[in-house]
């Protein structure tokens, strides 16, 4: 199926960074889809990050789409079943941002329980001659529970085992081959740890799975940590046990309503809030981008992907495991 790149039309639905989109531009017609006075008939692929929303009804507009290519691990806001159902393609960009994503979680586990960030401020307030910042409690030997135990979840749990910290997990059933406890409740998980970490997919039947039930069983000495996505947790239930101290604190990357948010969080002295930056660093974005193109000068070339979610129709079988295990 070799084909001239040039032919191929791919549809950007969101801003790329620059450096990606001169290097689509270099090899492949591309359109904009807030270009008003584009032309959509002709285009085969579409290319997306985790901003961009790829619906059903965006897929049929396109009546020659082939394939989505994601830049990015989380195909949340693609709708994958009617992909599946049209045949339409779909890639994303799996293990070259784990290890990122996995210090991103626990860097902002040691922000939020010591407080840097909070005691940062302090100094820069020009308080310390006031007298010495609160003393705040251990990271080392905390117990850590997980929510999902993909890649991700199991780079987090090397990464907190060697802090002496008891690992334990919640996935929807049991991972082969590793020695962490399973915990088949999400309560239970809770109520067990010390801090909770969010690393599950965030596919439409996860939304609202750390609700308030299991944020009170996490507790007023209790710590929720999550890199995964905002529509995960109950942020309204999360602010008012915040508020009210029915939990320590929390470390956040990821929000409902990215970018915008809420001002009661933003509020909270005990948050840590980053802006969506678990995988921003120079290196695993350029990795990202790398198998980004891979995936699409692989379906231009025969057809297939080289890391599909969705097979294109004729093209390789699914792939096996996403980065952010399912539960």
């Amino acid at each position: 199926m070799t084909r001239d790149a040039g032919s191929v039309q791919i549809l950007l639905v969101e801003p790329f960074p620059p450096e990606v989109t001169a290097a689509l531009s270099a090899k492949f017609n591309v359109t904009v889809l807030s270009d008003s006075a584009a032309s959509i008939d002709e285009i085969e692929v579409v290319a997306c990050s985790s901003l961009g929303t790829v619906d059903a009804a965006l897929m049929d507009r396109l009546p020659r789409l082939k394939v989505v290519v994601n830049l990015g691990v989380g195909v949340d806001k693609i709708d994958i079943e009617h992909a599946q159902q049209c045949g339409i393609g779909v890639s994303n960009t799996p293990g070259v941002l784990d290890a990122c994503v996995a210090d991103t979680a626990v860097g902002l586990l040691i922000d939020t329980v010591r407080e840097f960030s909070a005691a940062d401020r302090y100094v820069r307030a020009g308080r310390w001659p006031d007298g010495p910042f609160p003393t705040t409690r251990n990271v080392s030997g905390m117990h850590i529970g997980i929510v999902g135990l993909g890649r991700i979840g199991r780079a987090i749990a090397t990464r907190l085992s060697a802090f002496g910290c008891p690992i334990t997990y919640h996935s929807r059933r049991p991972v082969p081959d590793v020695a962490y406890p399973y915990v088949g409740s999400l309560n239970e998980l809770a109520l067990r740890s010390d801090a909770l970490i969010v690393a599950v997919s965030g596919g439409p039947e996860n939304t609202g799975m750390i609700d308030r039930e299991v944020l009170h069983a996490l507790g007023a000495n209790g710590y929720l940590i999550n890199i995964a996505r905002g529509r995960l947790v109950d942020e309204q239930a999360l602010v008012e046990l915040l508020r009210n101290g029915g939990l320590a604190g929390a470390g956040l990357d990821v929000y409902v309503d990215e970018p915008n948010v809420p001002e009661e969080l933003r509020s909270l002295a005990n948050t840590v809030l980053l802006p969506h930056l678990g995988s921003a660093t120079k290196e695993t974005r350029a990795a990202m981008a790398d198998l980004f193109l891979d995936n699409l000068q692989k379906f231009v070339a025969d057809g297939t992907l080289v890391t599909p979610v969705v097979a294109p129709r004729g093209g390789a079988t699914m792939q096996p495991e996403p980065s952010l295990t399912d539960t």
